[in-house]
């Protein structure tokens, strides 16, 4: 199973930017999707979360300034963040969850300050 995720690049600190993941159809609306972040010498860490009801979740440090969701009927999740900070600089991966865990390849998010 491959994802897709796409959108990162560098921003300044204040700034926007979208991150999307496409994933395969037979398993995608039933998934729970997320979104993690992984910075140097750091853990890799949740960031948020949507469930195949459209329930979500979100990491403290993200809360209000990232939105996560899904269009089933394109296959992609999505991750809208704003207010960046440069503590929000890592590499971003999109995970599906549906009996197995599924990772895409990182995409890396810069924030200058």
């Amino acid at each position: 199973v491959q994802l897709q995720a796409s959108g990162g690049g560098t921003v300044q600190a204040g700034g926007s930017l979208r991150l999307s993941c496409a994933g395969p159809g037979s398993m995608f609306r039933i998934s729970q999707l997320a979104w993690y972040r992984q910075a140097p010498g750091k853990q890799r860490e949740l960031v948020a979360q949507i469930f195949s009801s459209g329930g979500t979740n979100y990491a403290d440090s993200v809360k209000g300034r990232f939105t996560i969701s899904r269009d089933n009927a394109q296959q992609t999740a999505y991750l809208q963040m704003n207010s960046l900070k440069p503590e929000d600089t890592a590499v971003y991966y999109c995970n599906m969850y549906y009996r197995l865990n599924y990772w895409g390849k990182g995409t890396q998010v810069t924030v200058s300050s």
